[in-house]
């Protein structure tokens, strides 16, 4: 069931972006060379905590997973599409690294997510990363009302195959509210004109994920949660929960 929120529960929805928004600029400042990623974690974690919210996906299991999810931030680095468990690993010069991040406030979610470059990085990661982005405004800018969920597929789907990068098929963008993930799911690719009609009140976590391989398919690491590109190539994940509105989309999850 997709449920359509008032404007008092979308700005409600707005705080929790907020906080959300608040420990990714936390995190995005902490990525130098020789941090760990589990001391992104706890920069999150800290954030999340004086803010008065709780992070949404420490001991999260969805359907997929063997274990709850043990972190407050998802950081996936270089063949790492998404799911990345935080560990010891100290970031290096010229790192692809996507944090992903979500929390509780008063008992609505936010969730977000960038991809940073350390340092200049290649030319080609830059590409990846600029594409992404470019995916995730397309995307947002199709969710207006009387459009369709296929059309935000479309939209970003159209900006990552005219760059050559690949799509994992089966994971993608999803419903957001009183829980983190609720429906509908918001696929990486569509057909416009078609699948579930867009309402004001509709809110939905928007989240281009591209392998610029240009392969499909990914790997499951042995923890059952980080997805891997079969050939190693970089991979990137952007993210904002939005709402559709008669004024246009109303990103919740910005600073």
């Amino acid at each position: 069931m997709v449920e359509i929120k008032t404007a008092t529960e979308l700005d409600a929805m707005r705080e929790a972006g907020r906080v959300v928004a608040r420990a990714l600029k936390a995190v995005r400042e902490a990525i130098v060379p020789g941090v760990r990623l589990l001391e992104l974690d706890e920069v999150a974690a800290t954030v999340i905590r004086e803010h008065g919210a709780k992070p949404a996906f420490l001991h999260y299991q969805p359907r997929f997973a063997p274990t709850p999810f043990p972190a407050v931030i998802c950081a996936s680095v270089n063949e790492v599409i998404v799911h990345g468990i935080p560990d010891r690993y100290r970031v290096r010069q010229g790192d692809v690294v996507s944090i992903d991040c979500g929390a509780y406030l008063d008992g609505w979610a936010g969730d977000s997510a960038f991809t940073v470059i350390v340092g200049p990085g290649d030319p080609a990661d830059q590409a990846l990363v600029a594409t992404a982005e470019k995916a995730l405004a397309a995307g947002i800018a199709a969710a207006v009302p009387g459009n369709r969920l296929g059309d935000i597929g479309a939209a970003i789907g159209a900006v990552g195959r005219a760059a050559g990068y690949g799509i994992p098929q089966d994971f993608g963008g999803h419903g957001i509210g009183r829980h983190m993930h609720e429906d509908p799911h918001v696929a990486n690719e569509g057909r416009p004109g078609r699948g579930l009609v867009l309402r004001p009140g509709m809110t939905l976590a928007i989240e281009p994920m591209f392998m610029s391989g240009g392969k499909d398919r990914y790997l499951t690491a042995a923890d059952g949660w980080a997805l891997h590109t079969v050939d190693g190539s970089r991979a990137v994940h952007v993210e904002h929960s939005i709402a559709v509105t008669d004024d246009g989309p109303r990103v919740l999850t910005s600073l």
